[in-house]
């Protein structure tokens, strides 16, 4: 028989709150569990950046180490990168509700491919954020996701676009068009087979 944790959510997102994070650790709360991991590498950090550069400061504000709130969900994802259009959401405060964001990005380490690729999919398309933008270092691939549909775990985003590493990928909610050839890559420990 297994024992099944009745604590009301907002116990759980409170001792996520108070957690003390050590620096170079990441802490994210997701569907109710607590994800640590260590900080990012520098061909993850290169390409967040390349990212960041190609989004148009002038309508956009791309920011990094940004909690989101996604309603009806017991999470507190940190993306790699938010997009936010100036004017959706004027803060203060730590959380920005996903209904406020145009765009997430999360790069794949080789301990977060399963979240990237199915926990966080599924988090975002149920917080109904236009675009999701996957960029697998390991695999030397982006895959964009958009028009989200559904609630809860089986949200899902109904369009996939692949793109190899030195394609461009368009991405029409921020109507831009990303340039990927300066993406580094990272050594396949154990290859992953993600679409």
């Amino acid at each position: 028989m297994t024992a099944v944790d009745e604590r009301p959510i907002d116990k759980v997102i409170g001792a996520f709150e108070s957690i003390d994070v050590p620096d170079g650790i990441k802490c994210e709360l997701l569907r109710g569990e607590i994800v640590m991991m260590a900080g990012p590498d520098w061909v993850h950090n290169l390409i967040v950046l390349s990212i960041l550069y190609q989004v148009p400061a002038e309508r956009w504000y791309p920011v990094q180490t940004q909690d989101l709130a996604i309603p009806g969900e017991a999470s507190q994802p940190q993306p790699d990168l938010v997009v936010v259009e100036h004017g959706a959401f004027e803060g203060p405060g730590r959380l920005v509700p996903a209904p406020a964001v145009t765009l997430t990005v999360e790069v794949v380490s080789k301990t977060s491919a399963d979240r990237d690729y199915h926990t966080k999919r599924s988090m975002y398309a149920a917080g109904g954020i236009p675009a999701y933008l996957i960029v697998d270092p390991l695999a030397a691939r982006c895959l964009l996701l958009t028009e989200p549909e559904g609630a809860g775990e089986n949200a899902e985003y109904r369009v996939e676009r692949t793109a190899k590493f030195g394609d461009q990928i368009p991405i029409d909610a921020l109507g831009i068009t990303l340039e990927t050839s300066r993406f580094g890559t990272l050594p396949a420990v154990t290859r992953h087979r993600r679409p």
